[in-house]
C-alpha cells in the first residue's frame, strides 16, 4: 500500500509501467516449484494490485480535469471501463481455458529433473499458460500507455518540478528537496492523516472497503455454494460468463440513471445506498436459502449491483478524496479491504455463514452511506436522493429575459 505514494509525486503514467514490469515478473515467478520464489511472486502481485486499483483511476480523474471536461463524462468513463472490464473478462476467461487446456504441465527441461539445478524447478504449460499470456497483456499496456498517455501528478507543484529537471537539468533546485524514500513514506503518512481527520474521505474508505470485501468472499464462496454433492458439477465456465453480463447490465444502468437526459437523474449517493440496501437483502436471503435456484438467482442480482457499484464509488471518490494525495489515498483504502479477506480465508465459515457475515458488513454500508449522504447534502435546499431540473415555465422565462435583454429600446412618438 505504500507503493501507491510514488504516483502521486513520481507520475501515474510512470507508475503504471511500474505497474507492468511488477505484474510480469509475478507472471514469471509461476514457472518456478519453489517455495521461496513463489512467495516473492505474491509479494509482487501485492504490490501491482495496490497499483492496480489506484493509479488507473487517479489518471483518469485528472486527464478529466485538465481537459475541462463537464462532470457527467467521468461517470461514463467510468462505466464504460466497467462495461469493458466485464467484456474482457468473459474473453480472457475462454482463452486462458483453451490455453490451459492446450499443453500439459510439464518440466521444461526433462534430462535436468535429477539434478539439482534451477531447471528441475521450472515448469510451463497447463495452467502456467495463461499468465504467459498475461505478460504479453501487461506489456500491451506499459506500451499504449507510454504512447497515448500523457502524465500527471497529483500535485502540481510536482509537475511544475518535473518540468523544470527536463528544462535545465543543472539547476540547484530543480528537483524534491527528499529523497525518493523519504517522499514515499511522507506521503502515506500525510495521506493516512488526512483520511483520519476528514470524515468524508474516512466514510468513503470504510464503504468501499465493506462493498468490495463483501464482493471478494462472494468470489471465495458462489462455488461452493452452488455445487452440492447429490448432482454433477455445474459449468462454472457458462455461470461465470452469466455474472459477466450481468455486470455489464448494471454499469449501463448506471448511465440511464445518471444520464442527463433521463426522466429523473438520480444523485449519486443515492445511487450508493440502493447498491448497498439491495445487496444486503440479496446476501440475506442467499444465508438463509436452501434453493440452489433461488440463489444463483440472487448471485445474478449481485453482479448487477458490483457492475454500477465501481462507476459510483468512482466518482464519489473522485469527488470526496483530494487530488494532491489521491493514489496514496486510495491504497490506505485497501488496508481494512486486504484486511477483510485476510480473515475470510483464515476462518472455517460455511457458504451461508460466510453470506450472513457480508448481509451485516452491507447493512453497516448501507447506514455508512445514508449518513455520507446527509452530510454531503446539508446546507442544500434541494432534494437529496435526484437531481432538479428546472421547469418548463422557468426555461421559457429565462429565454424571454435573454430575448429581452438582447433586444434594444427603441422610443416610441
Amino acid at each position: 500500500s505504500v507503493v501507491g505514494s510514488f504516483a502521486d509525486s513520481q507520475g501515474r503514467r510512470c507508475m503504471v509501467l511500474v505497474f507492468a514490469v511488477v505484474y510480469t515478473c509475478s507472471c514469471i515467478t509461476k514457472h518456478f516449484k519453489s517455495f521461496p520464489i513463489l512467495l516473492l511472486g505474491r509479494f509482487f502481485g501485492g504490490i501491482s494490485t495496490s497499483l492496480l486499483f489506484s493509479i488507473f483511476d487517479s489518471w483518469l480523474i485528472r486527464s478529466h480535469a485538465l481537459a475541462n471536461l463537464p462532470s457527467q463524462y467521468l461517470g461514463m468513463s467510468f462505466a464504460s471501463a466497467q462495461f469493458g472490464n466485464s467484456v474482457i473478462a468473459i474473453l480472457a476467461g475462454l482463452l486462458a481455458n483453451k490455453a490451459a487446456d492446450y499443453r500439459p504441465l510439464t518440466l521444461y527441461d526433462p534430462s535436468a529433473a535429477d539434478t539439482k539445478g534451477i531447471m528441475s524447478y521450472v515448469y510451463v504449460g497447463g495452467f502456467l499458460a495463461p499468465f504467459d499470456i498475461a505478460i504479453v497483456v501487461l506489456a500491451l499496456c506499459g506500451c499504449l500507455s507510454l504512447t497515448l498517455w500523457d502524465e500527471n501528478y497529483g500535485d502540481q507543484r510536482k509537475r511544475d518540478t518535473k518540468s523544470s529537471q527536463s528544462t535545465n537539468s543543472l539547476s540547484d533546485d530543480a528537483g524534491p528537496s527528499n529523497s525518493t524514500g523519504e517522499s514515499c513514506f511522507s506521503g502515506f503518512s500525510g495521506a493516512a492523516r488526512v483520511v483520519w481527520s476528514n470524515n468524508e474521505i474516512r466514510l468513503a474508505g470504510i464503504i468501499s472497503s465493506l462493498f468490495e470485501g463483501s464482493m471478494y468472499v462472494f468470489v471465495f464462496m458462489w462455488t461452493p455454494a452452488i455445487n452440492t454433492d447429490d448432482e454433477e458439477d455445474p459449468p462454472f465456465g457458462f455461470i461465470f460468463s452469466t455474472f459477466m453480463v450481468c455486470c455489464m447490465a448494471g454499469s449501463s444502468f448506471f448511465s440511464v440513471l445518471t444520464s442527463e437526459h433521463s426522466m429523473f437523474q438520480i444523485k449519486t449517493e443515492a445511487i450508493g445506498i440502493g447498491i448497498f440496501a439491495t445487496s444486503a437483502i440479496l446476501f440475506g436471503i442467499m444465508a438463509m436459502s436452501t434453493s440452489t435456484s433461488l440463489t444463483f438467482g440472487c448471485m445474478n442480482v449481485f453482479e448487477v449491483t458490483v457492475g454500477m457499484y465501481f462507476p459510483t464509488m468512482g466518482i464519489l471518490k473522485s469527488q470526496i478524496v483530494p487530488e494532491c494525495q489521491r493514489s496514496a489515498i486510495y491504497n490506505i483504502y485497501r488496508i481494512p479491504l486486504n484486511f477483510i479477506v485476510l480473515m475470510s480465508l483464515l476462518t472455517d465459515l460455511t457458504p451461508s455463514q460466510s453470506f450472513g457475515v457480508c448481509f451485516l458488513m452491507l447493512s453497516l454500508a448501507t447506514f455508512l452511506q445514508w449518513k455520507l449522504m446527509l452530510q454531503r447534502s446539508s446546507g442544500n435546499n434541494g432534494s437529496i436522493w435526484y437531481v432538479e431540473r428546472p421547469s418548463v415555465v422557468d426555461e421559457e422565462q429565462d429565454e424571454n429575459i435573454d430575448i429581452q435583454a438582447k433586444t434594444p429600446l427603441v422610443n416610441s412618438v
